[in-house]
């Protein structure tokens, strides 16, 4: 299909702006550029018909099967959106005063009750604008707490070999050196090496549960008492909550502090860039630490409160407010009953779909698993050179996204796949059948798979070439 700049004209347009209703004040000359930018030109008509075009070229969780694992591709039900849609929402400005947005601080409010409820914390902040950026506020918050004591000492965050790689990442971000724990032989940590790093220069763990396998770790409460013995915090990457809301909580755990991918877990679409929240949950004595402003309750006002020891900021204002309004539509439309019963549908799918394959697919680990589950490719990667990306590519001819490739580290040719609570039994059993037909094809005639996908609108692209030579400007020719 045809770029932007390709359609363009000079001349053309579809700006249909209304006249402005305030004075109009020009920038001073030195914040302006020198020339305009290289923009195209593009009548109304086109613009949409490039969008549309685009959009049936894009597959999303409306056009079929979508097992993208540990990412968590929820259904997004369209109350949530126009529950966010609502004038009273969107037409408001964040520097407003309080006593005029009372309903947005309402919401706030609730929503940090609500999911304080489901995780086991004591307060919480909105300000992280993801996963990532609530794994750093968490760590801040980790830091803030020893440095409060004195306790300058603590350099070091453990983080288990299984773990999202944001995990070391946002530790070295927070000025911490990362010590890595090794898995034991069932995919959980290993005590004996955890015992071995924990000790008076650590400050926390950060961990997953379930894990990026797919697995419940059995001894969480005694790995979070190991680290607790040794002075340090344990933080809870909330990124597979799904598989557990509403069973067990992190606080119950042990953990001190968690964050929640209200983008993965609470509904709002996940993916294209964003917007995402990432919302960070504490136990009460970390609570004078986090990010200001909290929204506090008084007597049926709702205000803005800076916590007495704050670490400033994070972010403008006090976050993704729009996210939060989806979330809490989420949790108030499946209650107290449809939590569990959502993330008890996600594990029932995972193992369905699991045992389905696992006859002929490599399982990493032999046991059940919670909302996700990791195949390995390798034994076809030696035996017939058929590897993980072969069997993803080919996917896309049967119109099922590929699962997640090449993570976790810790599995070679790994193949996560989340099914998710929302897929229909006659969905899994027909995913299955093609992952076995795909096998089966991948034995008579590997070399198929090595130049699919055959039947979708771009074939299989020079990767290696497209990662070190990268076109991300346009050049009229």
């Amino acid at each position: 299909m045809k770029l932007l700049f390709e359609r363009s004209r000079p001349g053309r347009g579809s700006d249909l702006l209304p006249p402005c209703d305030v004075p109009v004040t020009e920038l001073p000359g030195e914040l302006c550029r020198e020339s305009a930018p290289h923009l195209p030109e593009i009548s109304e008509v086109d613009l949409s018909r490039h969008y549309t075009e685009l959009a049936k070229q894009t597959h999303g969780v409306n056009d079929g099967f979508y097992p993208l694992g540990s990412c968590t591709m929820k259904y997004n039900p369209r109350i949530d959106e126009e529950m966010a849609a609502l004038p009273g929402f969107t037409n408001l400005h964040p520097l407003q005063s309080p006593d005029t947005v009372q309903g947005a601080l309402q919401v706030l409010h609730t929503a940090e009750q609500a999911l304080c409820e489901i995780t086991g914390m004591h307060a919480m902040t909105f300000q992280p604008a993801a996963g990532a950026h609530g794994e750093y506020t968490g760590l801040l918050l980790i830091r803030k707490y020893h440095r409060s004591r004195g306790d300058t000492a603590r350099t070091k965050i453990l983080v288990p070999d299984s773990a999202h790689g944001t995990n070391p990442a946002s530790a070295t971000m927070a000025g911490f050196t990362v010590v890595h724990v090794p898995s034991n032989a069932h995919g959980g940590v290993d005590l004996d090496a955890l015992r071995e790093v924990a000790g008076p220069d650590t400050a926390g763990l950060m961990l997953t549960n379930p894990n990026t396998v797919g697995l419940f770790d059995p001894n969480i409460l005694e790995i979070t008492q190991i680290v607790h013995n040794a002075g340090g915090l344990c933080y809870y990457d909330g990124a597979n909550l799904n598989a557990v809301m509403g069973h067990v909580r992190p606080g119950d755990m042990g953990f001190d502090c968690v964050h929640i991918n209200l983008h993965k877990t609470f509904a709002t679409p996940h993916g294209g860039g964003g917007p995402g929240s990432g919302p960070v949950g504490c136990k009460a004595f970390l609570a004078d630490f986090l990010p200001a402003p909290r929204v506090v309750e008084r007597d049926g006002v709702y205000a803005f409160e800076t916590p007495a020891h704050t670490m400033g900021q994070v972010r403008s204002f006090y976050g993704n407010f729009l996210v939060v309004v989806k979330a809490l539509t989420y949790i108030l439309r499946l209650g107290k009953e449809g939590i569990p019963e959502a993330s008890a549908g996600a594990v029932l799918n995972a193992n369905y779909l699991m045992k389905k394959l696992a006859d002929r697919y490599t399982m990493s680990f032999d046991t059940l698993c919670m909302h996700e589950f990791v195949m390995s490719l390798e034994p076809q990667s030696h035996a017939i050179g058929v590897t993980a990306m072969d069997i993803a590519k080919r996917l896309l001819d049967f119109g099922i996204h590929p699962p997640t490739m090449y993570f976790p580290l810790i599995v070679h040719e790994a193949l996560m796949v989340e099914p998710t609570e929302t897929e229909s039994p006659e969905t899994l059993d027909e995913a299955a059948e093609i992952f076995l037909k795909i096998l089966d094809e991948a034995e008579q005639d590997p070399e198929s798979l090595h130049a699919a996908p055959h039947h979708t609108a771009i074939g299989r692209p020079d990767e290696v070439a497209a990662a070190r030579n990268p076109v991300l400007r346009y050049t009229e020719l």
